[in-house]
């Protein structure tokens, strides 16, 4: 680590009951991770400019090749510009400010954002169907992108509050899953399926690694996992239970499961996705020779742009893009073990889930492994707002990167 100081020296850790010095110190940021963000915004915004020239050009209003990706590189400049301001700033900030800065948002943060989420469906920009955007002073943005960095602050302040008392069932299992029913409530009435999928997921696998219940949440995901393997075993039965169930929305269910169903409308996007994929074999049909894009795949720059990537440059370049991933996702892991306390550990962490979690699901969706739930692909998929918030988080991350510890007996 290059330019390390010492900051902070503390007598005693508090899990170890002899004595020792942990030293705290304050070096460069990870510059393997920073790296990493940069490629890949970099490779995003030119598959976007591969995917969507083609919308931009016919269907766009503007009637602009360049539509998409001038807004996304406007909205990459954005979300660049807070992650060097923040890297600036804690270049001369002690650990323990900006720990405790971070401790002190967390509250307020949360409450703010979910009474924001709370007012979208009333207030909200409609679009598709769905009630998820709010317009302020002319920008359009998605407030449930705020949620899912909101429920990361949250849920470190909260393991690390309640460090000796997850594995009890009240405060491991009974208030998270009641904090996790009320932002359920706020995401059905945006219809965003996708985002309570996501923020669920973050919230879970935080708690469980925080100490709550193994025994419970892994039943959880035991029953997931088997509804979904029966769903796909037994599809007619499945498809008639989504109908009894779900009544007018088990469409998503039937396409799943039944592409063949409706091929024209709910199944459309996952049989052209599947046509893309199988077409790009190994190599690819080279950058920019995707046919699926001309009108075939509805708007392939969004959601399902890894389709795109698989049909242009084949198995070769989608493994090194999943590589990409792998390895931003490796990175985060050890920063969140390298983090000079539990908070900061669990902040980074949950960044990284994240990422990860919309990542497989992704992946997953174009592959048909799971419904279509609209989940996007980190750093790739078109969005002006998951885009700014996702390198506020990375931001996060570096700062954060700042610090190690290292405990000398």
């Amino acid at each position: 680590m290059q330019g390390v100081k010492k900051i902070k020296k503390t007598g005693k850790t508090k899990n170890e009951k002899i004595r020792a010095e942990v030293t705290v110190y304050r070096g460069g940021f990870d510059r393997f991770f920073l790296i990493l963000i940069l490629i890949m915004v970099c490779a995003g915004t030119v598959m976007i400019f591969s995917a969507s020239y083609v919308n931009g050009r016919l269907v766009h209003d503007d009637k602009d090749s360049f539509v998409y990706v001038k807004n996304q590189l406007r909205m990459a400049g954005i979300g660049i510009f807070f992650m060097t301001v923040m890297l600036a700033v804690t270049s001369f900030m002690d650990c323990a400010l900006l720990i405790k800065f971070l401790k002190r948002a967390a509250v307020p943060v949360a409450a703010g954002v979910f009474v924001l989420n709370a007012l979208t469906p009333a207030i909200g920009v409609t679009i598709n169907g769905a009630t998820r955007w709010l317009v302020i002073a002319g920008w359009r943005f998605q407030p449930s992108e705020l949620l899912k960095l909101a429920a990361v602050l949250f849920f470190a302040l909260y393991i690390d509050k309640m460090d000796k008392k997850m594995h009890r069932f009240k405060y491991g299992i009974g208030i998270p899953f009641g904090i996790i029913l009320s932002i359920l409530g706020i995401m059905f009435l945006q219809s965003h399926i996708s985002g309570l999928i996501i923020i669920c997921m973050i919230i879970i696998i935080m708690i469980f690694i925080g100490g709550a219940s193994r025994a419970v949440i892994g039943g959880l995901m035991g029953v997931c996992a088997a509804g979904i393997v029966w769903a796909l075993i037994f599809k007619q039965q499945a498809i008639a239970a989504a109908k009894i169930v779900l009544g007018s929305r088990a469409g998503r269910i039937v396409s799943w499961l039944d592409p063949e169903s409706d091929p024209m409308r709910s199944g459309l996007q996952i049989i052209q996705s599947m046509y893309a994929i199988a077409s790009g074999g190994i190599s690819g049909l080279g950058f920019g020779q995707s046919r699926q894009k001309y009108l075939y795949l509805p708007e392939p720059q969004t959601d399902f742009i890894f389709s795109i990537i698989a049909e242009e440059l084949g198995f070769i370049g989608s493994v090194l893009i999943i590589g990409l991933f792998v390895l931003l996702i490796w990175r985060g892991i050890i920063i969140a073990y390298r983090a000079p306390d539990k908070f900061s550990a669990f902040v980074v962490l949950g960044i990284t889930i994240k990422i990860a979690v919309q990542f497989i699901l992704n992946l997953f969706v174009v592959t048909n492994l799971i419904p279509n739930t609209g989940v996007p692909l980190p750093f790739f998929s078109y969005g002006g707002t998951s885009l700014v918030v996702l390198l506020m988080e990375t931001g996060i991350i570096l700062c954060i990167s700042r610090y190690s510890y290292q405990e000398k007996i």
